[in-house]
């Protein structure tokens, strides 16, 4: 008996009029491009290609932190603005942390496949809240 591929559902890129713009951060995205790919790996892709973006953007805001912290030590003091700066920083810092211990420990980069999935299950799960509108 020959193995059967796994049906794939339609892919709305993939229909006429539809649009042709190929968006990395979408799973269906790569089910229109590579159509004999198991699902898992479309999913895996899009998702590495969401939390690279996010890692980018979150160390991005994380620049000009080095000056500022010497501040105090330059004998200058933090204004207000100064602190909301600093604590908008240390947010973006520990939205990243997860991706530290991957790249700090030794062996762990074994536990990338499991972050990812944890953190597209995670995302998953808050779009499914937000869609489902408020309870009543």
């Amino acid at each position: 008996m020959e193995p059967t591929e796994p049906k794939v559902k339609p892919v709305e890129a993939a229909k006429p009029g539809a649009s042709a713009s190929f968006d990395p951060d979408k799973t269906v995205s790569y089910q229109a491009r590579m159509r004999r790919a198991p699902r898992w790996f479309h999913s895996f892709l899009a998702s590495n290609s969401r939390e690279k973006n996010r890692l980018r953007t979150e160390l991005g805001q994380i620049k000009g932190a080095i000056p500022l912290l010497m501040k105090p030590r330059n004998g200058l003091r933090w204004t207000p603005q100064d602190r909301r700066e600093l604590q908008r920083m240390l947010r973006a810092a520990s939205a990243v942390y997860p991706y530290l211990i991957i790249w700090a420990l030794p062996g762990s980069v074994l536990l990338l496949p499991f972050l990812a999935w944890h953190l597209d299950a995670r995302r998953k799960q808050r779009e499914a809240k937000a869609g489902a509108g408020p309870a009543v």
